[in-house]
């Protein structure tokens, strides 16, 4: 195992080095004064799809709430070298962190454009070309109520939401979650091709879709992070991934 502890360069799975856009050094974080994250410690590379993974319950969410200020945190937070551990949830969105969160919390009563106006950032570019580019559909359905789409068109909307604005970095959580196959495939092609614009933090439980994304991998157990590398290479190794996550993968393996 390697921890994650030390802050220096990222390396990704290709073997080049990309300094970090945002990190994490003595995470911890509560809710209700109960403790749910113990000690993370991560990077973002500032390229690419750094995968946030571990078992259910091991605090990937709460790592990335804590992380927006969703939920009380203390230790160390920085943005491309600023300190934004104390800021509030508004701010560090205007610094240009996005975020996607885990049940798309679109606002049903509103129509899909306006769910977009209302994510729109002042002082910010907003990428309706983008948008639109990446969901012809949501143009089409510009007029209807979000509450009446589909699950998938919804996180279509949730996506849309974060890519309308210019970021240093997006925060991404679950984003195939309860989806059909073919949806789970269409959103992957969204995100790499996100990805390709800005860097991602990725919380996914599908392992398919980590490894036809990420760059690196941090993993976490008990709201620690135990290991940080290549994703591919973590991937690769079926008694790692055993141990931390309680599958077996590999070359060979099923994920």
């Amino acid at each position: 195992m390697t921890p994650a502890t030390q802050s220096e360069p990222v390396a990704t799975a290709t073997g080049q080095v990309s300094e970090a856009v945002l990190s994490v050094r003595g995470l911890q974080a509560h809710v209700a004064g109960q403790q749910v994250v113990e000690h993370v410690d991560l990077d973002v590379a500032a390229t690419g799809v750094t995968a946030l993974l571990g078992r259910n319950g091991v605090g990937k969410t709460s790592t990335i709430k804590a992380v927006m200020g969703l939920i009380g945190r203390s230790g160390q937070i920085t943005l491309e070298g600023r300190d934004i551990a104390d800021l509030p949830t508004h701010k560090v969105a205007q610094l240009g962190v996005g975020y996607v969160p885990e049940d798309r919390e679109v606002f049903s009563a509103l129509t899909v454009t306006e769910n977009l106006r209302i994510a729109e950032r002042k002082g910010h570019d907003h990428q309706y070309d983008l948008v639109y580019d990446l969901f012809p559909e949501l143009k089409e359905r510009g007029s209807q109520a979000a509450g009446t789409l589909s699950g998938g068109q919804q996180q279509m909307v949730s996506l849309a939401r974060a890519l309308l604005n210019t970021n240093r970095v997006l925060l991404i959580d679950e984003p195939t979650k309860g989806l059909a196959p073919r949806l789970v495939q269409e959103v992957g092609q969204v995100l790499a091709r996100a990805a390709e614009v800005v860097p991602v933090l990725l919380v996914e439980q599908n392992l398919q879709v980590v490894r036809d994304l990420a760059n690196h991998a941090v993993v976490l157990t008990g709201g620690r992070s135990v290991h940080a590398g290549p994703a591919a290479e973590f991937l690769n190794d079926p008694d790692l991934t055993q141990r931390l996550l309680g599958v077996s993968t590999g070359a060979e393996g099923a994920v």
